[in-house]
Order: C-alpha cells, then structure tokens, then sequence
C-alpha cells in the first residue's frame, strides 16, 4: 500500500496506484460487502502481512478473514476495497457514491474517510512504490 497526491490531497492506493475506498456500512474488522457488492467493490486482498509502503503508518496496516476465507487488508481497522469503476491508476470515480446501502469513501494516510468530493481532474500525481497485492 502507499499514498498518492490528488485533489483530495494524500489519499491511500494499492501497489498499482489505484484508489482504495472504505465502505461506511461496514463495521470496525468487519466486512459487509459480499455478493454483487464485492464484485463492484473488490476486497483488496493479501496473501500475507500487507506491507506499507511511502506515507502508509504500519501500524495501521492489519487483516480480516473474509467469509470466503481470503484475508482482507484492513487499514485503522476498516476494510479496503478498490472499485471496478475505476479504469486507470489515480481514478477516483467511486469517491461519495451511495452503493450497497451506504456511501464509499477514499481514505487519507490517518485512516480518516475523505468525504469533500474531488475538483476538477481526478488524476493524482505521484507513483506508488511496488509493495503490496495489486488489482
């Protein structure tokens, strides 16, 4: 995992610069997101211990077990998930969207939900280390 800098300022990415989201209907080491939403939304994913890389506090870093039995990256305790919608790295296309029954949210290297919407080009800048599970 690492940062990226955008017009949201620093927010969380995986390995491959993509933008991961927390889902509010989620609960602290607890995924609600299964079924249709998880084909939407994927989990981002671990084989082992997540690794942090630029701006990402390891301490932070943890995972669950999904019901599918695969580890989930969690981060401040929230699950992660990427967003299909997303095309390219630094797209920021599922940012405030009400999906699944809640509202999904970028989050900034705290572990805090990013809820202002993005201004102008969603593109972030900056190139995420090559550490982590990629999408």
């Amino acid at each position: 995992m690492d940062t990226r800098s955008g017009s949201l300022g620093k927010v969380l990415v995986n390995d491959k610069g993509r933008t991961l989201y927390l889902f509010k209907a989620d609960k602290p080491k607890k995924s609600t997101c299964t079924g249709a939403c998880a084909e939407a939304w994927p989990p981002l994913t671990a084989k082992g211990k997540p690794t942090a890389g630029s701006g990402v506090k390891s301490n932070l870093l943890g995972t669950i077990t999904r019901s599918d039995g695969s580890k989930q990256v969690t981060y401040k305790d929230q699950p992660l998930y990427l967003y299909k919608g997303d095309h390219a790295a630094g797209d920021m296309n599922g940012q405030g969207l009400t999906q699944f029954g809640a509202k999904w949210y970028v989050l900034d290297p705290t572990g805090k939900e990013v809820t202002r919407m993005a201004t102008g080009s969603p593109t972030m800048t900056g190139s995420p280390s090559k550490t982590g599970n990629g999408y």
